[in-house]
């Protein structure tokens, strides 16, 4: 019977003034912009486009070091000229750092940033992010940069809409941890966290009819200056 109470003491213990306590310290970390963050992007149209996967806590300026800390560059704006330099660097295999990504849409308008890192010799692969500044911010009056970041594994006829674009992984937790690891090898974030089930469903298509699948957590990070 003793030993019976002293158990029961023990968990009511560890339950009170451990367990709660880091869950409410973790609930408190989270930036506010997170409580009712909305799940996917859109296209032009309204179709579900990629999932939202990762986010951040700080500055524009120190966003844009960050990823220039680990080698990404800022995509160009979609014009004649950028279009055009896709395309050649698509089609002959030439070098594109700054090629331009598709538009996709949250909180009523397109990305605010994009960042890219290509992989091999032209734009047909490449690691690319879009992010975009959400409204709210913390106690400390930081910004939270919430984003979707994927793997253009090759390019080709939509299937939606049979137009020519890239096709995205459908790893999308792959290039939220690759990214974050980055970050933290770098000393551009203090730590990685994650909310979990942000995602509510594990899988899903995007605009382009390119399944993803996700553990639907998203992971974040707060910038160092």
């Amino acid at each position: 019977m003793r030993y019976g109470l002293i158990v029961v003491l023990v968990g009511y213990l560890a339950v009170a003034y451990v367990l709660l306590p880091m869950g409410w310290w973790r609930y408190e970390k989270r930036h506010p912009a997170l409580e009712n963050a909305p799940t996917l992007t859109h296209t032009k149209l309204g179709i579900p486009g990629d999932p939202l996967n990762v986010g951040f806590v700080g500055s524009e300026e120190q966003l844009v070091k960050a990823f220039h800390a680990i080698g990404w560059t800022e995509a160009e704006k979609i014009d004649l000229k950028s279009s055009l330099g896709i395309a050649e660097s698509t089609v002959l295999d030439r070098p594109d750092t700054v090629a331009p990504v598709s538009s996709l849409y949250l909180f009523g308008r397109k990305q605010d940033l994009a960042f890219e890192l290509p992989v091999g010799e032209s734009a047909r692969k490449r690691h690319h992010v879009r992010l975009w500044r959400c409204a709210e911010k913390d106690d400390q009056g930081r910004l939270f940069w919430i984003g979707s970041v994927t793997f253009d594994e090759r390019v080709g006829l939509s299937h939606t809409t049979e137009e020519i674009t890239h096709h995205i992984s459908p790893d999308v937790d792959g290039e939220r941890d690759g990214l974050l690891n980055s970050m933290l090898k770098a000393k551009q974030i203090e730590s990685i966290e994650y909310v979990d089930n942000f995602q509510p469903e594990a899988q899903g298509k995007n605009g382009g009819g390119d399944p993803w699948k996700t553990d639907q957590r998203l992971g974040w990070g707060t910038l160092i200056d």
